[in-house]
């Protein structure tokens, strides 16, 4: 590990923009092949319906089945999966849970309504989504946490009928996922996974239900299954490789700061963990610290070859400098580890989570904290946000006027229909001011 080379950029240098852009580049890469697998995938789901989900469930999963209904995980089994677990485990999850409902709470959208000076009565309605399907990955690659996040968020919104569909490859099923479901009050369970899941989900079959949007993590397959059925559903985001920017003062642990990088790295090797520090020599220790620890961590060949292929350390001339790089970023996670780290956050401009101070490792926002670990990557965070209630509920306006309302407002509308030539609008509006 000690040959472990990190790319090293400087602010100084003619170059530094396009270095920091070829580093960026290739954030949201697609894959023709992958799409093209996809699309059929989904032709199949809306032509042969519970008939083509069982075909690939068995290709894919190495599941035999006879038939759909057999894809439908008992509730029981999810109630006692959350009573089988040791005490310890039980805790984390309830806290956890705990921690991520009061959150969502203090998110959720109100109906609101008010009358203006000529007694119309206008204001938004705020509706619920019906069902929602949340997609999460089976197997040993399995995210307790990512049901929490996504789950009970939708919860709190008032969502009815939350469906989770999640791969059980070999009948390998994760006791932790179905007990986190169990507790985040998800309504039903499918045991299906790839794009085959998704596509039924948004088109439906005999046995699964269509749904209004689609959540949840997924691979590549997954990822553009969603990104080909949004339109007939909605969906959270298209997810990438997950993403640390760190800010540092120089006036951290570079101990801590290496294993902040880590914790983003060790997720696959396309994971991208950056630190940005005006102290060249902070930047020197943490190195060090990086190739001190990268051996005793047991996914320390994912972590290597993601520092490698995707990491960087930046040195930048001020603190001032550092906050516009980031912006550029525009990283999933942004922790800024330095005291008074709060008094900055007006220079953050584009972030999808952020961490303030030496103690708030990123590491806790995924779990515990209680905000959303579902954020926006591949730099869209510039526009997006982290998942939230309102991402489940719908806003409907509203507009009731008043006589005199309706015969001032008339004559405005009139003109501005006449104006763009809409000879019906005008008289539709003039009509009732007569």
């Amino acid at each position: 590990m000690s040959t472990l080379q990190i790319r090293r950029l400087q602010s100084s240098q003619p170059n530094f923009s396009e270095q920091l852009n070829a580093l960026l580049d290739g954030r949201s890469d697609s894959d023709t092949d992958v799409a093209k697998v996809v699309a059929d995938i989904i032709a199949e789901i809306r032509q042969r319906g519970d008939q083509a989900l069982v075909e690939y469930t068995q290709r894919f999963d190495r599941l035999t089945v006879g038939n759909a209904a057999e894809l439908s995980i008992p509730m029981e089994k999810l109630s006692a999966a959350l009573d089988s677990l040791p005490a310890d485990q039980r805790e984390a999850l309830e806290v956890a849970a705990m921690r991520i409902q009061d959150y969502a709470e203090k998110q959720k959208l109100e109906s609101w309504i008010f009358t203006d000076t000529l007694g119309n009565r206008l204001g938004q309605k705020i509706t619920p989504l019906a069902s929602v399907g949340l997609y999460v990955p089976g197997g040993k690659a399995a995210y307790p946490s990512s049901v929490l996040m996504n789950a009970i968020p939708a919860k709190v919104a008032g969502v009815e009928d939350l469906i989770m569909v999640v791969p059980t490859p070999n009948g390998e099923v994760n006791i932790l996922v179905l007990a986190a479901a169990a507790l985040a009050g998800v309504n039903r369970v499918f045991s299906i996974g790839g794009a085959q899941a998704i596509a039924a989900l948004a088109y439906g079959t005999d046995t699964i239900p269509a749904v209004e949007k689609i959540v949840g993590p997924g691979n590549i397959f997954v990822a553009t299954a969603k990104q080909m059925v949004f339109g007939q559903v909605g969906i959270d985001m298209i997810a990438g490789p997950s993403e640390i920017a760190i800010v540092s003062d120089g006036s951290g642990n570079p101990d801590w700061v290496a294993m902040d990088l880590f914790s983003q790295a060790e997720h696959d090797e396309e994971a991208q963990s950056i630190l940005v520090s005006p102290d060249a020599a902070f930047l020197d220790q943490v190195e060090q610290s990086i190739l001190r620890l990268l051996p005793s961590l047991e996914r320390k060949e994912i972590v290597a070859t993601s520092l490698h292929n995707r990491g960087a350390l930046i040195h930048v001339k001020d603190m001032e400098q550092a906050f516009a790089v980031v912006n550029r970023i525009a990283p999933e996670h942004l922790e800024l580890a330095f005291d008074n780290a709060a008094d900055v956050l007006d220079k953050i401009k584009n972030a999808g989570a952020i961490f303030l101070g030496h103690y708030s490792a990123e590491a806790l926002g995924d779990y515990v904290a209680g905000p959303n670990h579902v954020l926006p990557t591949a730099g869209t965070a510039r526009f997006a946000s982290p998942l939230g209630v309102y991402d489940f509920q719908k806003r409907s306006s509203i507009m009731e006027c008043s006589i005199q309302g309706s015969a001032k407002l008339a004559k405005t509308a009139e003109l501005l229909a006449q104006c763009e030539g809409l000879q019906a609008h005008a008289r539709s509006a003039a009509y009732r001011d007569k």
